[in-house]
């Protein structure tokens, strides 16, 4: 198999096994179990568990920041983007792959790496929001960043309770929800400049 193809699988291989036990409980030798190779090749892509955890939490830091990019550039109307914003988090947790358990989730956070990336993609992502509110509002930057880690908090906190506690609720329609809420306190905010 490629290295590319092969570094691929381990990480799939990884993903399930560090969902399911936790960084502590996960060994070397389940994920190379699970991916059907010997731990020597495991230990030739990744010189060690942590090394294998940071190549996953990039990974998956990268694809919500990306979906939070893409959220906030498909449309220029921004109760559209409140909207897509706030799903780009619920579709996340409901993934299968569980991925949203290594950034939200991580029972590494004592490890300083870990705990760079899982605050990256609050930075990042407000960030984001930030540069959108900052533009359109004319708010000081400081304003603007208070504001949108308000927005990326409330979407990532209420989409892992959805998934946890809200009962019959569907994912569309919590996410609908809170878009709502959302709207309705950022969307008092005038535009500087109606285009």
């Amino acid at each position: 198999m490629p290295r590319r193809e092969r570094r691929a699988q381990l990480l799939e291989s990884a993903l399930e096994v560090f969902v399911a036990q936790g960084y502590h409980a996960a060994a070397m030798d389940d994920i190379a179990e699970r991916a059907g190779v010997s731990k020597p090749v495991l230990y030739q892509h990744f010189p060690g568990k942590l090394d294998l955890y940071l190549a996953l939490l990039d990974r998956s830091c990268d694809a919500i920041i990306e979906n939070t990019r893409e959220a906030l550039e498909s449309t220029q109307d921004n109760r559209q983007r409140v909207e897509a914003t706030i799903a780009v988090f619920y579709d996340y947790v409901a993934s299968d792959s569980g991925a949203f358990r290594l950034v939200f989730e991580s029972d590494l956070t004592n490890e300083p790496a870990v705990r760079e990336q899982v605050e990256r993609v609050t930075t990042e992502t407000a960030a984001l929001v930030a540069g959108v509110i900052h533009e359109d509002t004319g708010l000081p930057d400081e304003q603007s960043r208070l504001l949108a880690v308000s927005l990326v908090g409330m979407a990532q906190v209420s989409a892992r309770f959805w998934l946890t506690e809200a009962g019959g609720l569907s994912r569309p329609d919590a996410a609908a929800l809170v878009a709502g809420l959302a709207w309705r306190g950022i969307g008092g905010y005038p535009r500087t400049d109606e285009h």
